[in-house]
């Protein structure tokens, strides 16, 4: 492979310097630096930060390639900054075996565009009923570490602890989508004054937030680790920062949608803003920037849910729930962390690149943009700003709630081992 100087590049948000790739990995750091044959991106002090790692997409292959398949997907995640996703079970046939986690694994490596670490099923068919083949599908050329059944909640208290005894034994980790079924039944919205007004049923915080006390609460019985997806209640920070203040092993991610948008959005009737778990109030946003920034929260993760057009141009209580999100995570982070001076950039390669790495044992992700390390690279032009146009997204789905609502920042150039996969601004 060849050599690339990156010029004048602000690493983590800092002074200027150059940074040289030679082949998979970063060569050297430095200013004024030159290698013979490179070629050279001028990158004019726009931010250079390791590739971003999404620790829950949803690329729906196999079984729903209408919406999305691991190429368009991961098309998607290189447009975006990132290097890695991982990859949710809930695909037709289900994520529960080895044969279906390679799968996936191989669709990702075939097409090159980020790495793709797919998660395990907890249970069998999502159904919350017997545990899947956590072992086998760790134990295949996948090597899943991470299991979740998002979509739905583990909510039978004797199968999560099973789950979390089971990948204790190595170093595994459960992703809980904290849900009480009984508490949302026929739920449209997040419970509250807008829900009471436009008479839709009612998702209380507490379903979120009974589930989540339970989990950390059985991980520290068990001493095994859990990971909170998508958290969205101030109740449900601070349950977390208890949690963390008596030691037991939890993580916990944020979406971007949740640290931008609230429940009054749902006045529209709009079904782009019906996602799960449902848009909060303002006070709930707050309090999330709030812990992402002091680590309470762990990391952003995308919650990537793509959906074909006619699941969403629907009535409302019709309207399949997600949003998609990868190729525009980091310009709201941008917005709502690093413009309102709640994170600088270092702090968001700890909770985009670093930590969700580091979570999911996603191995040459996240880490230091320094000599010796693989070059996972992905560069941002913080100055530019212009307004979400979902006909130029790479992802097959076009249902984001940010059409037409400027946002800051662009990617410009990504690199995945040192290969651009993003090249200004257009996928390689």
């Amino acid at each position: 492979m060849s050599k690339i100087l990156i010029r004048g590049a602000k690493v983590l948000g800092g002074e200027p310097q150059d940074v040289l790739i030679d082949g998979e990995t970063i060569a050297e750091t430095g200013t004024g630096l030159s290698a013979e044959g490179a070629e050279v991106v001028e990158a004019d002090g726009r931010v250079l930060l390791p590739g971003l790692v999404d620790l829950h997409t949803h690329l729906r292959e196999p079984g729903r390639e209408d919406s999305e398949t691991v190429l368009t997907g991961t098309r998607a995640a290189a447009s975006g900054g990132y290097t890695a996703v991982f990859a949710m079970a809930n695909t037709f046939p289900v994520a529960d075996t080895a044969g279906v986690v390679e799968q996936v694994y191989r669709l990702g490596r075939e097409h090159g565009y980020c790495d793709v670490q797919p998660i395990g099923a907890v249970t069998v068919g999502l159904e919350g009923k017997k545990l899947a083949e956590l072992g086998a599908m760790h134990e295949s050329a996948a090597g899943v570490t991470v299991f979740s059944d998002d979509g739905k909640c583990v909510d039978d208290a004797v199968i999560m602890r099973r789950a979390l005894e089971y990948v204790k034994a190595f170093g595994g980790v459960v992703a809980q989508h904290a849900q009480e079924p009984r508490l949302t039944e026929g739920a449209q919205m997040n419970e509250g004054v807008v829900s009471a007004e436009l008479g839709l049923g009612g998702w209380p915080a507490v379903a979120e937030e009974s589930i989540i006390a339970r989990d950390v609460l059985l991980a520290e019985h068990v001493g095994s680790r859990v990971h909170i997806c998508h958290l969205s209640t101030a109740g449900s920070v601070e349950i977390v920062r208890w949690a963390k203040s008596r030691g037991i092993d939890v993580t916990a991610e944020v979406t971007p949608h949740h640290l931008l948008l609230t429940d009054e959005l749902v006045r529209s009737y709009n079904p782009v803003y019906k996602v799960n778990p449902p848009l909060r109030t303002e006070r709930d946003v707050l309090a999330l920037r709030e812990a992402l920034a002091d680590g309470t929260i762990d990391i952003v993760a995308t919650d990537h849910a793509p959906h074909p057009h006619e699941d969403k141009d629907c009535e409302w209580a019709a309207a399949a729930m997600g949003m998609v999100g990868l190729e525009t995570a980091l310009s709201v982070v941008q917005q709502t962390m690093v413009e309102t001076g709640l994170l600088d950039w270092a702090g968001v390669a700890d909770r985009m690149s670093r930590k969700p790495a580091e979570i999911g044992r996603a191995q040459g992700h996240g880490r230091p943009v320094s000599a010796g390390e693989p070059a996972n690279l992905t560069l941002v032009d913080t100055a530019y700003r212009g307004e979400v146009d979902p006909a130029g997204f790479a992802s097959r789905s076009r249902n984001t709630p940010y059409e037409g609502r400027e946002l800051p920042g662009r990617v410009t150039h990504t690199w995945l081992r040192g290969r651009a996969t993003l090249v200004d601004g257009k996928l390689a």
